[in-house]
């Protein structure tokens, strides 16, 4: 019971993240294609400014939480991923670095650097997310030790000597880019103005086609390349219910999008979108919580990288408090940053 609560917890944690920085990194993704001149870039920023380095919160909380429920897991994935994890460490770092410095000189080759690196950093920081999830999804080389090490590529198939990246963990990749970026194209819509704001939904709409493209083509592929998927939602039918939310998802954000009827239901379906996507992974892959490949019986399950029962039911108790003051932080920030964004004061650009 508790074990599962947990995985759930993190889940949560998790998908939270994707959903809340998720829009950043869009927003970094879009950056240099939406803002067409300095004053428009420097709305995109004001956009973000107040809340992103606190959407990240939710990353840090997730691994910390990964390492008190399940430390197994986070000691396998950990070395394991050692080499990408680095990757997104320094993507993490750039992407704030430049943020933060950014409008510390008045000189257009300055911005126009931290510019691209925020871009650059934002794009394949998303990129690097999906191709993550496509890893957990598809499986990972484990040994009979039960760790495992993936060097970046290898001959791009699914064979014995698999990499990070091979044509699966592409296409996994493909489809985080593409959602974000309509994902942060959505944002850009709520928080600014036009003619930008137009401009970033009408983006968002283009965007919109590539997702279903690729979302399509990742389903497809992903019950062939892990048949414990097919094999969970056969057994648990009414898990069904986690596909029918992104299907939902996305046709709201055509509906709402198209017709700018409302931009923060488009927005709401397109977070919808990415919380379908996630939950139905999870649900596809429990009770596994790191698959292994091409071997399933190595594959690292709940009860294997759970903590004991007693520190599971005593963290419950310090971690429910902790997050009650943590999402009032959240609602009392998001409401203090409601409406469009405002380039007459002080702050970020």
């Amino acid at each position: 019971m508790l074990p599962t609560l947990w995985f759930c917890i993190v889940a949560v944690m998790i998908t939270l993240y994707v959903i809340l920085d998720g829009f950043d990194l869009g927003i970094g993704t879009v950056y240099l294609f939406a803002g067409r001149d300095p004053g428009e870039r420097r709305a995109l920023l004001r956009s973000i400014g107040p809340v992103w380095d606190g959407n990240e919160v939710w990353l840090l909380a997730g691994g910390g939480t990964l390492y008190f429920a399940f430390p197994q897991l986070y000691a396998v994935a950990f070395s394991g991923f050692y080499l990408p994890l680095i990757i997104v460490l320094w993507l993490l770092m750039g992407r704030g670095v430049a943020i933060e410095l950014r409008g510390h000189l008045d000189d257009a080759r300055w911005r126009s650097i931290w510019d691209a690196v925020f871009s650059l950093s934002s794009t394949l920081l998303a990129l690097f997310f999906g191709v993550a999830l496509g890893n957990v999804v598809r499986g990972v080389p484990m040994t009979e030790t039960g760790y495992f090490f993936s060097p970046l590529w290898t001959d791009f198939r699914l064979g014995e000597e698999r990499g990070i990246i091979d044509w699966y963990t592409l296409i996994s990749g493909v489809a985080a880019l593409a959602a974000l970026a309509m994902h942060g194209s959505l944002w850009a819509a709520l928080k600014t103005r036009d003619p930008l704001g137009g401009r970033a939904t009408a983006l968002a709409l283009r965007l919109w086609w590539a997702v279903v493209a690729v979302t399509v083509l990742l389903s497809l592929v992903t019950f062939r390349v892990q048949p414990q998927i097919g094999a969970s939602f056969g057994a648990r039918p009414w898990g069904v219910i986690f596909p029918a939310i992104a299907v939902a998802g996305l046709a709201g954000v055509r509906w709402y999008g198209a017709a700018r009827a409302d931009e923060l239901r488009a927005f709401l379906a397109s977070s919808a979108y990415l919380l379908g996507m996630l939950t139905s992974v999870v649900f596809g892959l429990y009770p596994w919580v790191l698959p292994a490949g091409p071997d399933a019986s190595r594959s690292l399950t709940l009860t294997d990288a759970a903590t004991g029962e007693y520190g599971l039911a005593v963290g419950l108790a310090w971690f429910v408090p902790g997050m009650i003051l943590v999402a009032g932080y959240f609602i009392y920030s998001y409401r203090s940053f409601v409406g469009k964004v405002d380039l007459s004061d002080e702050g970020y650009g």
